[in-house]
């Protein structure tokens, strides 16, 4: 067994102490300045140039041995702040943070302020406060909470009701279901207008864009998919954090609205490059053009519908002029034929007459 000396063991302890003393203790040429409002540090300190440049582990380890200096610096501050425990004496130590001195620049302008839709000022001239109300509540038929409002809200949809009760003052032979379907329409078609109205002057005052919506009546798919990308890339993260519809693609829509497009480095692997211009020139020499099946089944199936759809239509639209030309050859002939007969009595008077 070799003998250890006690000079070797003094200096492996001493290293081991300096170490941890090294883990909380760091000293810089130059103070950091502090913004603990945005738990920001600026290091003004030059960093060695021998040691960053080039790429390689010598500078990765650099890099990571200073940020992690300023993160304890960073730390340390944090820890001289005032703090207090959260909930109790077993709660978490929570420290109130400086108000921000360091002006982090933004990348887009503030929104402007929403304009108030006709109903915002209405009750702020009638001084009508809103109140909170909760958005679940017990529905007695179903023995469960449902929305208030909405898909499966409680009580259910009246229209759909197997039993609807008929007014004192209402007409007994009016069928109420009908009323009830009635009213929803109007219900539902007099909140678009709404709506559309206050997109409108919204769009006056120049606070929100204008959206491709008609004045009045339903939008189409591809007015309705435009709006839905225009407020998806609207985001800080142009969408990518953004939730998903029900039937919207996973992935997240560019701003443009197409693919991306994505170029191959000038230097990159030979070999697939290689494969790639002789792939290109096997199609452009082979004898048969390279055919997506699928692709050709699918339009030649579109464009026969098509075609017998038109077909349909033709036939429809002369059956109505045939039927219409035979209306009036009908109604000529009674006509004729009511004067026919009117034209021998008038004879037979005449000659009873002579």
């Amino acid at each position: 067994m070799a003998a250890v000396r006690v000079e070797e063991v003094l200096a492996a302890a001493e290293e081991q102490e300096a170490e941890k003393r090294r883990s909380v203790t760091v000293e810089k040429e130059l103070e950091l300045e502090f913004d603990l409002g945005n738990l920001l540090a600026l290091d003004r300190n030059p960093a060695p140039a021998a040691g960053l440049r080039g790429a390689g582990p010598r500078r990765e380890a650099l890099l990571r041995e200073l940020a992690r200096d300023n993160t304890q610096l960073l730390a340390a501050r944090l820890w001289e702040l005032p703090a207090e425990r959260a909930g109790g004496a077993g709660g978490p130590l929570v420290a109130q943070l400086p108000e921000p001195t360091f002006r982090l620049p933004r990348e887009k302008p503030p929104p402007r302020p929403r304009p108030p839709t006709r109903w915002e000022q209405f009750a702020r001239l009638k001084g009508i406060r809103r109140r909170k109300r909760t958005s679940l509540v017990w529905d007695e038929e179903a023995k469960e909470w449902r929305r208030r409002w909405g898909y499966r809200r409680a009580g259910g949809d009246p229209a759909r009701a197997w039993l609807a009760e008929v007014p004192a003052n209402a007409d007994p032979q009016e069928d109420q279901f009908a009323r009830l379907r009635r009213e929803k329409r109007e219900r539902v078609a007099r909140n678009e207008l709404n709506r559309l109205r206050n997109l409108a002057r919204a769009h006056r005052a120049g606070a929100a864009p204008a959206a491709p919506l008609h004045p009045t009546g339903h939008q189409s798919r591809e007015e309705l998919a435009h709006v839905a990308r225009v407020a998806r890339v609207s985001t800080a993260s142009l969408g990518r954090f953004q939730p998903r519809l029900p039937k919207e693609p996973a992935e997240p829509p560019s701003r443009g609205g197409g693919k991306k497009r994505r170029f191959e480095p000038l230097l990159g692997d030979l070999a697939a490059e290689r494969g790639r211009q002789l792939r290109l020139l096997r199609d452009m020499g082979a004898k048969k053009p390279v055919l997506d099946v699928t692709r050709a089944v699918n339009k030649q199936l579109r464009q026969e519908e098509a075609e017998a759809a038109a077909a349909k239509g033709k036939k429809q639209s002369r059956r109505g002029k045939r039927g219409r030309r035979q209306q009036r050859v009908g109604r000529s002939g009674k006509k004729s034929g009511a004067r026919r007969q009117q034209q021998p009595q008038q004879r037979s008077a005449g000659g009873s007459g002579g």
